[in-house]
């Protein structure tokens, strides 16, 4: 038995307990998504209607034992998000929602990933704490968030040049490098 119908065969289980669905309707829904054309078993369930998102949401918390995190209308940090190229995050079906002391807070729609933590720590260096959302909304977030018009992608990157020469400032002068400023 593959990791995918284990996921189905105990997400449905989770469902049944919280008397969403009954046991009949359980093994129907299995086997509609075998012989379904989706790929995601959680996007199968939105789409056809069989369970609403907060429903999903607390079956998918109970399954990864970490709680869940809804995006939908959810104001993401800006500068928490350009740490991060578009693609890892669509890929991934992640996005950082925020940073406590050193603690980043990730959305994924699996936390339980083989692998994942220690790419997102390619990009930034925090611990990493996990919540579980759902894939078509975290990648929806994403994909809104990049789609900005190009006057806020120039301040973007305006801005990502100006943290990379404060980097450099900062590290000339850990390393005794005498540091000439310029004013603006």
């Amino acid at each position: 038995m593959g990791k995918a119908e284990t996921f189905v065969e105990k997400l449905s289980s989770i469902l049944e307990d919280y008397k969403i669905i009954s046991h009949d309707e359980s093994l129907a829904i299995q086997k509609a998504f075998k012989d379904s054309e989706k790929e995601q078993f959680d996007d199968f369930l939105l789409e056809e209607g069989l369970v609403d998102e907060a429903d999903l949401l607390r079956a998918l918390s109970e399954y990864y034992q970490v709680p869940s995190f809804d995006v939908v209308g959810y104001f993401f940090n800006h500068n928490l998000l350009i740490k991060f190229p578009k693609g890892f995050l669509l890929r991934e079906a992640i996005i950082p929602v925020e940073i406590d002391e050193n603690m980043l807070s990730v959305v994924a729609s699996e936390p339980d990933k083989l692998g994942l933590e220690s790419a997102i720590r390619e990009y930034v260096s925090y611990d990493i704490v996990f919540m579980v959302g759902l894939r078509r909304d975290i990648c929806d977030s994403v994909k809104e968030f990049y789609s900005q018009s190009p006057s806020e992608v120039v301040q973007d990157s305006d801005l990502i040049e100006e943290r990379r020469l404060e980097s450099e400032a900062e590290r000339m002068e850990d390393e005794g490098e005498p540091v000439v400023k310029t004013e603006d």
